[in-house]
């Protein structure tokens, strides 16, 4: 196949905007690695792109997360774009241990290990670009969810981090953290919903702030104005409903 595009992984593409955003990119001529814990869906989104997608089935929590990705780099033969898009949370309202220790799993410890594998690699080759989901709830802590939204806090932090050291070394390695609200997934739980955006819209906003480079982008857009409330609300007034 003719490698018209790039190389693009993406670390959670089963269901909801990741599926989504990997149809996108094979669509438009990518060479995609989709990445999940459930081989069915991988093997159906394969299918609707044959020529253009590449799969590895693995769980981020788990101890293999650097073999799986290599064998997805050696099947794209090689990489441009690494997205961190798995993410794990539930309501935590009794502040149970197993919530807080599976949501830590996969936003924290998965994602740091799969994110610093993939920043070396694409330093060491001087290109590329790294993004990942974290989400407006980082700007914040939750008492309803406060693993989750501290995980979400450590990837958002970690990638300003990667953003100043891809800068500081002159390579051409750009860094993107995609902010969303809530979109229309398995993952927008609760209630007090609003602006919940269809996952094609989500998808289509994110590929749009990849490929501009776009150090944070907010999905959908208009969420960029409840993050500069989250940011700007004095504690004693947040404190009522945070």
């Amino acid at each position: 196949m003719k490698d018209a595009q790039g190389k693009i992984i993406i670390i959670g593409a089963t269901s909801g905007i990741g599926r989504e955003l990997a149809r996108i990119y094979a669509s438009k001529g990518f060479r995609v690695g989709a990445t999940g814990r459930r081989m069915e869906l991988l093997l159906s989104l394969q299918e609707e792109f044959p020529q253009n997608i590449f799969i590895e089935c693995f769980d981020v929590t788990g101890k293999e997360n650097i073999p799986h990705l290599q064998s997805l780099i050696e099947k794209l033969n090689g990489l441009d774009i690494l997205v961190y898009n798995s993410g794990y949370g539930e309501p935590s309202k009794e502040l149970d241990w197993e919530i807080e220790n599976a949501t830590t799993a996969v936003n924290v410890n998965g994602f740091v290990e799969i994110v610093c594998y993939g920043f070396n690699y694409l330093f060491n080759q001087g290109h590329g670009q790294i993004a990942c989901t974290s989400s407006v709830a980082s700007i914040r802590g939750n008492s309803m969810a406060p693993a989750y939204s501290a995980g979400k806090a450590f990837e958002s932090i970690y990638m300003e981090g990667l953003y100043l050291k891809a800068k500081r070394s002159h390579k051409s390695i750009a860094v993107t953290d995609i902010q969303p609200g809530f979109v229309d997934t398995h993952l927008a739980k609760g209630e007090g919903k609003f602006w919940v955006a269809p996952v094609k819209k989500a998808a289509a906003q994110i590929f749009n702030a990849i490929q501009k480079k776009k150090k944070r982008a907010y999905i959908t857009k208009r969420w960029a104005i409840i993050a500069w409330l989250l940011k700007h609300l004095p504690g004693f007034i947040y404190n009522r409903f945070g």
